[in-house]
């Protein structure tokens, strides 16, 4: 019998492929991985014993399956909500696939560069004084249910305000800065530590932190370490260490996020 490959099969391969690649990147190092083997392994086998005509084990394989889009809902809710968010913020609303640009006639300007100079300016002394800080800076997710627990300030941003916050004796230096629509809206905000298990030992509770938000959120983190003074940024999960200022100054300048 023939066997044929057409154009369409080329391309299903590759979307299963790309879907297959995402979702390893959004589990690899979590639990959720051997869940996923485990998973995996229970299916090999009911097609296995399918294949043999074990009919017994085969039809108790076959009840686990028919449940089994549930149960992966069930198990991988966090990681399904990430898959979306990667799709919906990466794909879709960023870069150079963003729909806005299919229908806009406007041509794209850098970001506003008064913010995110003053940004810069506080993120480049607090590393220099190995001061900590987690800045988060919204763009299309909403960020109001991790502002109701800090402290609201809806207040112009200046390096000097952001350094103040973060100095080790005033109250608002625990927990992060949220900044939406050019202003800090809020301080002192909790955010959710991300459940990887297979990070770097140098990264303490404000990377995790950065971390589990960008796999929440669209948000893009700034962390500055408070042992090394090190500037990370983290964005859709991506982390970039041991940042000079420029490439900070770069990355808010271009991401156009104001």
């Amino acid at each position: 019998m023939p066997f044929h490959i057409t154009v369409l099969d080329v391309i299903d391969i590759f979307i299963v492929a790309l879907i297959l690649f995402q979702l390893y990147r959004l589990i690899r190092g979590t639990a959720a991985f051997s869940i996923f083997l485990g998973i995996f392994f229970i299916y090999l086998s009911w097609l296995l014993v399918k294949a043999l005509n074990m009919e017994l084990i085969s039809a108790l394989l076959g009840q686990v399956m028919g449940v089994g889009v549930i149960a992966l809902i069930i198990v991988f809710q966090q990681e399904v909500r990430r898959f979306l968010l990667v799709i919906g913020n990466r794909y879709i609303s960023s870069g150079t696939t963003s729909l806005g640009k299919f229908f806009s006639t406007v041509k794209d300007e850098p970001g506003n560069t008064k913010e995110a100079e003053e940004i810069v300016r506080a993120c480049e002394s607090m590393s220099s004084k190995k001061i900590g800080a987690l800045i988060v800076i919204s763009r299309k997710s909403s960020l109001d249910i991790f502002s109701e627990s800090g402290e609201i300030l809806n207040a112009r941003i200046s390096a000097g305000l952001l350094e103040t916050i973060f100095f080790k004796n005033t109250p608002l230096h625990d927990g992060a800065v949220l900044i939406v629509n050019g202003l800090i809206l809020a301080a002192r905000c909790p955010l959710p530590a991300t459940d990887q298990v297979g990070l770097p030992p140098r990264f303490g509770m404000r990377h995790r932190a950065a971390i589990g938000m960008s796999e929440h959120t669209d948000a893009l983190i700034i962390v500055v370490s408070e042992e090394l003074g090190h500037i990370t940024v983290v964005d859709a999960g991506e982390i970039r260490e041991n940042l000079t200022t420029n490439e900070l100054r770069n990355i808010l300048l271009m991401e156009k996020i104001w």
